[in-house]
């Protein structure tokens, strides 16, 4: 207990927690200028900016960028722009740091025209919904069952179940009106 206690061992400790300090201290400031924390950018805002337009602002910034296609098109953005972008606008990142650009896609996707003869109008409606296709007309036939759907037309010829067709395409539904 006494060697606790001594003049021996306090330097030595002493002496062993003087030079640990000084390792931490030197890998902090080493890895402080090791990882670039000393040169920050400040993220531009891409989001609607044209493919063209973001290498100008990326490269003036040093910053690099890659491009995530989506595959949901946004009507609210012109075609081939972006729509999202991480990190967000206005965020301090390092240099030579990567942007993820999510851009909105050049057209809607295709879909498969379901088989909705001879289902009800309610249901043809939310199946055709759910495909993001939209309803134009209900054009009414003499056909016994009432609100059945008798055919469906795409701009103005009709069409069989199973075509490809744009999303967000105009189909007319052709119904029965309940009479003979």
């Amino acid at each position: 207990m006494k060697f606790f206690y001594s003049r021996v061992f306090i330097k030595q400790l002493f002496l062993a927690t003087i030079i640990f300090s000084l390792v931490v201290l030197t890998s902090i400031v080493f890895l402080f200028f090791y990882t670039n924390q000393t040169s920050r950018v400040v993220v531009p805002n891409l989001v609607g900016l044209s493919l063209n337009e973001i290498d100008e602002v990326i490269n003036e910034r040093n910053l690099r960028y890659e491009i995530i296609d989506s595959s949901f098109f946004n009507q609210d953005f012109d075609k081939n722009t972006v729509i999202e972008q991480i990190p967000i606008a206005n965020k301090e990142v390092k240099k030579n740091r990567k942007i993820y650009l999510t851009t909105n896609p050049s057209s809607y996707g295709d879909v498969i025209l379901p088989n909705i003869i001879q289902l009800t109008k309610r249901n043809a409606v939310s199946t055709l919904s759910a495909l993001e296709l939209e309803i134009g007309e209900f054009i009414y036939e003499d056909n016994i069952g009432k609100d059945m759907v008798l055919g469906v037309e795409f701009e103005g010829e009709s069409i069989e179940s199973g075509s490809l067709i744009p999303k967000k395409s105009i189909l007319n539904l052709i119904l029965g009106n309940g009479k003979k």
